[in-house]
């Protein structure tokens, strides 16, 4: 029996998906690249804003003509879009066998094999239900960059997101279950585990009380064979000081830092329900490049919310340009159904928002090219992560840089080197988001 498995939208959706596939492996289903090839096909959407809904139903759409076509006996939805629309999409698109939601995924096996023998299914648990912790994974992509997601869902509440009435509330998993998965990443292959949540920096307070991300950091870093822990999704209002030394002093943990702050304005951060304001922001921010003068910030803005003014925006510009994050992404506010800002006044045109987003954009590209014009002549380590065989370069990763988001760098070597492996790399030159550099002796690392 083959499988044919499409992960759509975030990293956390990926982490679902592997395992699912290892649930599935397990019981003697087979995974193919082919779709025509396959007796199922499952497609784990993504229904965080608009655009993600649209390639969610276009791809489920897609598969649904392998049932016509090629062998697809069972077409499964799963995850985002599936939780929000499972009775809507039963009814619209009746090629689809089965609705899996997001805190059911671990009842996939036996959702298949109803499908299989002809029946409709939908797979809903409570919301605040927790999967049971699946350390097994079947890699989908490199296998020496895995994601280990510590949490489900989310207690935020901000008025934009959807993800609590799509994924629940806060729920940590428990660190010894979380230890276990990644020693067996590492012991895969995985040289780069990357932490995710919908938020990583209230680990552990729903469990234990007290935030325990600094705790699961230090152990994570006694593992062998991890060399990099990267940490992603950190709520600049709940970063502590124990948090920012923890990343200071273990070697393993990458100098970089995502924090999601969407706005700078005091009024439009207050619509959204966020729990900061700029004075806070900047004082986060100074402390972070005090402590750790050689970290990479990672930021997220939501550009044309509802009731933001073109000064607004300009402070929006100012803000980025004098905070000079290394890294950032901005998204046109999207209204999402079922969310109070959507019901808010004052709705701007998407014209508006994606200009505001384009200059934004505009601001930080400036910004990056000059960092990285500081950057030639370091001396930095590389994650390798494949080779260009029309250019005849490696592409690689330094700490500042998070697979699939973030910039690469490009080097030449003399010798055949295997993915994954991290080097020491001379940055000769930038390319705009990219480094030029050459590859050095370990010995001069």
């Amino acid at each position: 029996m083959n499988l044919f498995f499409v992960s759509l939208g975030c990293d956390k959706n990926l982490v679902d998906s592997e395992k699912m596939i290892a649930l599935l492996a397990s019981q003697n289903i087979s995974v193919t690249s082919t779709p025509e090839d396959a007796e199922i096909i499952i497609v784990n959407t993504c229904g965080f804003i608009h655009d993600a809904k649209e390639e969610s139903i276009e791809t489920i759409l897609e598969m649904a003509e392998y049932k016509k076509t090629g062998k697809c006996v069972s077409l499964i939805m799963t995850g985002c879009l599936a939780q929000r629309y499972s009775d809507d999409i039963q009814k619209e698109i009746p090629e689809v066998d089965a609705v899996v939601g997001t805190t059911a995924y671990d009842r996939i096996f036996e959702v298949v094999k109803d499908t299989l023998q002809g029946k409709k299914e939908c797979a809903l648990n409570d919301l605040d239900y927790l999967p049971k912790n699946l350390t097994n994974r079947v890699h989908t992509s490199s296998g020496y960059s895995s994601y280990l997601k510590i949490a489900e869902g989310c207690s935020k509440h901000c008025t934009y997101c959807i993800i609590p009435k799509l994924r629940g509330n806060y729920r940590s998993v428990p660190m010894e279950e979380l230890l276990v998965e990644a020693e067996q990443l590492s012991k895969e292959g995985t040289k780069e585990l990357i932490v995710i949540a919908q938020e990583t920096t209230v680990y552990g307070v729903d469990l234990y009380g007290e935030k325990r991300l600094p705790k699961l950091l230090h152990e994570l870093c006694k593992i062998d064979g991890i060399e990099w822990v990267r940490l992603l999704y950190c709520y600049p209002e709940e970063i502590t000081e124990e948090l920012v030394q923890t990343i200071k002093t273990e070697k393993k943990i990458c100098h970089y830092l995502d924090l999601p702050i969407q706005h700078c304005n005091d009024d439009i951060l207050k619509r959204m329900g966020r729990k900061t304001t700029q004075a806070d922001l900047r004082e986060k921010i100074s402390m972070l490049r005090k402590e750790i003068p050689d970290i990479a910030l990672r930021t997220t803005l939501i550009s044309g919310f509802p009731g933001e003014t073109n000064e607004n925006h300009e402070e929006c510009v100012d803000f980025v340009a004098n905070m000079k994050f290394e890294r950032l992404g901005v998204f046109p506010y999207s209204p999402e159904e079922g969310t109070l800002a959507a019901g808010y006044d004052r709705q701007l045109p998407d014209k508006i928002k994606q200009e505001w987003a384009d200059e934004i954009m505009q601001t930080e590209q400036n910004v990056i090219f000059a960092q990285n014009e500081e950057m030639i002549g370091r001396k930095l380590s590389v994650i390798v992560d494949g080779y260009l065989p029309e250019d005849g370069v490696y592409v690689g990763r330094t700490y500042r840089d998070a697979p699939e988001i973030d910039g690469c760098l490009f080097f030449e070597a003399p010798y055949e080197i295997i993915s994954g492996t991290i080097i020491p790399v001379l940055v000769t030159d930038a390319n705009g988001y990219d480094l030029i550099g050459e590859i050095l002796p370990e010995e001069d690392d």
